[in-house]
């Protein structure tokens, strides 16, 4: 079934009905006596009847009338009480939206960095709600771009040509073994030394194991993997079980049940900086958790 009139349609019809004229309802509702005349007549040929009887001297409701008027003021009501809990909703969400403030990060950053500027940003009294997205690089980079976080803390440069990179730190990537493995007692492991050890290695496509594999085609050694994890959290719990050793960013040792070794390679960096889509403001509380975590990453 198609319903064919409108809200200014069963508005008019309730004005000529209270006034009892087809002028004094065009008054009411600021339009022109036609203007009211049509939409009572589109009123009409929707419903199928006769709303008002016309005649020179006065305007008479009509049964069908008398029957829609009920049913007509509550429909107004209704869509009037919609329009007001919408709008209400819309100031309270751009309120709150104003007091989040929405950070993307790599997970292995958040105890090096995110937690310290973070209790840094309440000392200061900001009050603002943080919601935290920890996600792989990739993600990061998508949330950015895509607007659902304010910023990110990435260790990805800009990828995508709408977000802007500021580098802050340069994390190592270090080779961690079980507390009393034999390696740990080495001044300096060679990579020849872990041809007969399980290693874990941070999956492809990663932007730790891009940064791996071109260590390792620089140096010219292969690098022979028993075990391919997503995370860097579930690398070092499976060194810390005694599983192998892994190749992990130092940022993510600190609190980890693991020893790290002296590994004889040039020095392995991922750049950790702010990553924000270009040409967005910052909000007052954005920009404050974003100085934050620069003095917190550069101190």
């Amino acid at each position: 079934m198609v319903i064919n009139f409108d809200f200014g349609d069963l508005q008019a019809f309730l004005a000529v009905k209270e006034t009892g004229s087809f002028h004094m309802a065009a008054d009411r509702l600021n339009l022109s006596q036609p203007a009211v005349t049509r939409r009572v007549r589109k009123l009409e040929e929707a419903l199928g009847s006769t709303l008002f009887e016309r005649t020179t001297r006065a305007v008479k409701p009509t049964l069908a009338a008398k029957r829609l008027q009920v049913r007509a003021e509550a429909i107004l009501e209704d869509a009037q009480e919609t329009a007001r809990a919408m709008r209400d909703e819309s100031v309270a969400f751009a309120h709150q939206r104003n007091l989040v403030v929405t950070v993307a990060t790599i997970p292995t950053v958040v105890s090096r960095v995110i937690t310290p500027a973070l209790a840094a940003f309440r000392t200061a009294g900001h009050k603002a709600r943080i919601r935290v997205l920890d996600s792989d690089a990739n993600e990061v980079t998508e949330a950015v771009a895509g607007g659902e976080a304010d910023f990110g803390l990435c260790s990805i440069p800009a990828m995508d040509p709408g977000t802007v990179f500021e580098p802050l730190l340069d994390d190592r990537i270090s080779l961690v073994a079980p507390i009393g493995h034999g390696l740990t007692g080495t001044e300096l492991v060679n990579l020849s030394d872990l041809s007969d050890e399980p290693l874990i290695l941070p999956a492809r496509g990663t932007g730790n194991r891009l940064l791996i594999d071109e260590a390792m085609a620089r140096a010219m050694v292969p690098l022979r993997w028993t075990y391919e994890v997503g995370r860097t959290a579930t690398a070092l719990e499976m060194v810390a079980d005694g599983l192998g050793l892994a190749l992990v960013p130092q940022s993510a040792i600190e609190r980890a049940r693991v020893a790290i070794c002296a590994l004889d390679l040039p020095d392995i960096r991922r750049p950790i900086g702010l990553l924000t889509r270009a040409g967005r403001a910052d909000t007052a509380a954005a920009a404050a958790l974003k100085q934050a975590i620069r003095s917190v990453a550069m101190g």
